[in-house]
């Protein structure tokens, strides 16, 4: 029998909990972060020096310089370059402005070296550079990276710059980078100044150019310059005329002798570069700079505080925090193509991955940033007509499905993020959903929309027509419910009776005991049943180059092949799904699961279609068209299943090794989603609604800003006891799997009492969809801040 807690007893477990959260408040949480988690096992995540948000990623370049994040964990480091994204797929982006130290006489055309013990943590980076007997340390400011090279060996040595040097020379499918110009400039004996112009990459846009000013603690005793590998030992500049150059300084080194570089970066000019460098490095050194960049991660991540004995589970858990906050790249202050007081952010990496899961947890632990965010993409509306659904090196890129964007916007409304200028950020959104772009759909607004607009789905005759039509549906939703919010009655039951859109491509197949699935139709309301195909595989071949990245329609037919279309066809950009197939596409409507249900037969047969679904490995977490899916049984009423399937999802896919994600990070997407199901809750995404899962943590405590925390507690937590036997919110029983955001906003408490089986809870209301929501009626009017 347990014995009764006496007053003074529970007295004292309460202060002995108070404490532990305190220590926990005061801990140094950044030593839970590994930056080297994802770097291997196609995770693509960046392990060098970074603020959050940060324009300056200073970290190694390894190999042939074809990784997208610059890292290899076994290659040669080629040298340390100071742009990097981090997650990415397709062709690497970026990697300029390289720098190299070196020991013993230098060749220009060949240099790097094998590697000795590496070191990872937040703002700093060091390795073991073995051909130099040279130790290579980075930190990094905003804007300026530093560096610090111990040269062990006495005698002749150096470090270069090289401007010439980018990711992605050599990668397929037109996604490579290429160089337009660089040019460099010997100053001093101690300053370097230039450019690196290149376009390309990944979004295939035009040129951007990344400026310098680098200026070194200890005078050179010599100097010299390259071009096209030619070397030059007096001139003091090579101008720009097309062809790779660099730079470099000499110096007579005793054994152990430090030497220090700080290096500003630009995207406007040579001398805003010197500028960044002298106004927010110029009083520091390095390991001040160190210091300041570890606090200001300490700062972001003390605002999430977790209660476990495990530091595996801390590790997973404050690295996934950490990569959803390297990206997008704010870069006010460094808009080369227009003027303006509004925040300016770049790396959109892109929105089709990241609005799922990321963009709702910043607006959760850093609305603030989430605010500049959304004015930097209505900003990007307000001059250049749309906003974006991928962006990087200030030109927009390809849009893999819907208008998601819209999802951004409709979230910030719904949940009234302050500091946004609703009613243009409202306005980019209708021009989404009613103008066609005119000019390449792949890279503005909706492709195939006046398919769209006419038969209510995007026809055959378009690529991803079957991504483009489900998630449009889901974007009209989106619209819909900021149309309410806003008080616009018109277009709220416009948009609502889009978001049924989907049902138009519903073809009652059967495929594995399940009916129903998207399948493509044609122009003429037929459906297609042998759906055309290109006939390369877009990973590993490079298209003919007849066809480079033309319209799908405009794609010659011998380069097309005709085969049956079942639900496990597969595609990417030319196909009817962008990177997934119609298994995982079929359960998308999550402004509809009511509908989608009864489509499928009812709840029961729904449970089965999902246990079918992970049962056979139709699931494929590496990608995020199915990010939701795990939740959904929560619409049919079994939140157990969810957490059943979530919990194993969690063990198997994530850890603590640098293979520990399942696929590319895309920008933070993999590991915000981890960050939500580990916390017990998950967003859907373009709406204000929450679903409980199961958490991995006795205790959450996310402050929202502005002294409002939510508090989410588990009882009774355990490996086994992972499903939900009650529930209060704020001291009120709370039956509901799911919560809106307007529950938690003023802060609270979300108490769950886990238990070894599942009991009723939580299968009586089932989470809001568009079928079975009342008329408009009279809805609060949200005024723009």
């Amino acid at each position: 029998m347990l014995p009764v807690l006496t007053l003074p007893a529970q007295q004292r477990r309460q202060q002995q909990r108070t404490a532990s959260i305190q220590q926990s408040q005061q801990d140094d949480l950044t030593r839970y972060v590994d930056p080297f988690i994802g770097t291997q096992g196609g995770g693509n995540t960046f392990p060098g020096a970074s603020l959050p948000f940060g324009m300056v990623k200073a970290g190694p370049d390894c190999g042939e310089l074809n990784t997208n994040s610059g890292y290899h964990p076994t290659e040669p480091i080629r040298g340390f370059s100071q742009v990097h994204v981090s997650g990415a797929g397709g062709g690497p982006k970026y990697g300029n402005i390289l720098v190299y130290p070196f020991s013993g006489d230098l060749d220009v055309d060949d240099y790097g070296s094998l590697r000795g013990k590496e070191v990872a943590k937040t703002g700093y980076y060091s390795v073991e550079l073995t051909g130099g007997n040279i130790l290579a340390e980075l930190t990094c400011t905003h804007k300026t990276a530093l560096h610090r090279y111990t040269f062990r060996k006495e005698g002749k040595s150096g470090i270069l710059v090289d401007p010439g040097k980018f990711l992605g020379k050599n990668t397929c499918c037109f996604e490579a980078q290429e160089l337009v110009g660089s040019e460099i400039e010997v100053l001093s004996d101690r300053e370097l100044s230039g450019y690196s112009r290149v376009r390309g990459g990944w979004n295939t846009g035009g040129p951007y150019t990344v400026y310098f000013y680098a200026i070194f603690d200890t005078p050179s005793s010599s100097f010299g310059t390259w071009k096209s590998g030619k070397v030059h030992l007096t001139s003091k500049s090579e101008f720009d005329s097309g062809d790779p150059v660099g730079a470099w300084f000499g110096y007579d080194c005793k054994a152990g002798q430090v030497i220090g570089v700080k290096i500003g970066i630009s995207f406007i000019s040579a001398a805003r570069a010197r500028a960044n460098c002298l106004i927010e490095a110029g009083a520091l050194n390095f390991d001040q700079a160190m210091t300041a960049a570890r606090n200001q991660w300490a700062g972001y991540l003390n605002r999430v505080i977790i209660e476990t004995p495990s530091v595996i589970e801390k590790t997973k858990f404050y690295t996934a925090i950490y990569h959803t906050l390297l990206q997008p790249t704010d870069r006010t202050g460094e808009n080369p193509l227009w003027n303006s007081d509004k925040s300016y952010f770049d790396d959109f990496y892109c929105i089709w991955d990241t609005y799922r899961t990321n963009h709702p947890l910043i607006l959760l632990m850093a609305q603030e940033k989430q605010a500049e965010i959304l004015n930097a993409l209505t900003d990007i509306y307000e001059h250049e007509g749309y906003m974006p659904d991928a962006r990087s090196g200030n030109h927009t890129g390809r849009t893999q499905g819907g208008s998601n964007s819209d999802m951004l916007v409709a979230e910030a409304i719904l949940k009234e993020l302050p500091g946004v200028d609703y009613e243009k950020a409202y306005q980019s959104m209708i021009k989404n959903a009613e103008i066609a772009p005119g000019g390449d759909e792949r890279i503005e607004g909706r492709g195939g929309l006046a398919d769209y607009l006419a038969k209510g789905y995007v026809s055959t005759d378009f690529e991803r027509a079957g991504s483009r039509t489900v998630e449009y549906a889901a974007n009209d939703w989106a619209i819909a419910l900021a149309a309410r919010k806003l008080g616009k009655t018109a277009d709220y039951e416009k948009y609502a009776k889009r978001a049924g859109n989907w049902e138009n491509l519903w073809k009652p197949v059967e495929h594995d005991g399940s009916v129903g699935f998207i399948m493509p139709r044609r122009a003429d309301g037929q459906w297609d049943e042998q759906y055309r195909d290109k006939e390369w595989n877009w990973y590993t071949e490079t298209p003919p180059v007849e066809i480079g990245l033309i319209p799908y329609r405009q794609i010659p037919e011998k380069y097309l092949r005709k085969e049956p279309f079942t639900p496990l066809t597969g595609g990417s950009w030319m196909d009817f799904f962008y990177e997934s197939q119609s298994w995982e596409y079929s359960f998308y409507v999550p402004q509809d699961m009511a509908r989608l249900i009864e489509k499928c037969g009812g709840s029961e047969a729904f449970v089965s279609r999902l246990d079918t679904f992970f049962g056979k490995g139709y699931f494929n977490i590496n990608n995020e068209p199915g990010f939701l899916t795990p939740c959904l049984y929560n619409y049919a009423g079994r939140p157990d299943r969810t957490a059943e399937i979530v919990t194993g999802l969690m063990k198997k896919y994530y850890t603590d090794r640098p293979d520990g994600l399942p696929g590319n990070d895309d920008s933070g997407a993999m590991s915000s989603w981890y960050a939500f199901q580990a916390m017990g809750f998950f967003p859907v995404a373009g709406q204000d609604v929450y679903l409980i899962g199961t958490p991995r943590f006795s205790r959450t405590i996310l402050n929202l800003g502005n002294d409002k925390k939510l508090i989410i507690i588990a009882e009774n937590l355990s490996e086994k006891n992972i499903y939900i036997e009650s529930a209060t919110l704020n001291g009120m029983p709370l039956d509901p799997c799911w919560f809106r955001h307007s529950d938690i906003a003023p802060g609270g408490t979300l108490k769950l009492t886990m238990a070894a089986k599942p009991g009723g809870w939580g299968t009586r209301v089932r989470p809001p969809s568009r079928s079975g929501l009342p008329s408009v009626g009279k809805m609060a009017r949200l005024a723009p801040r």
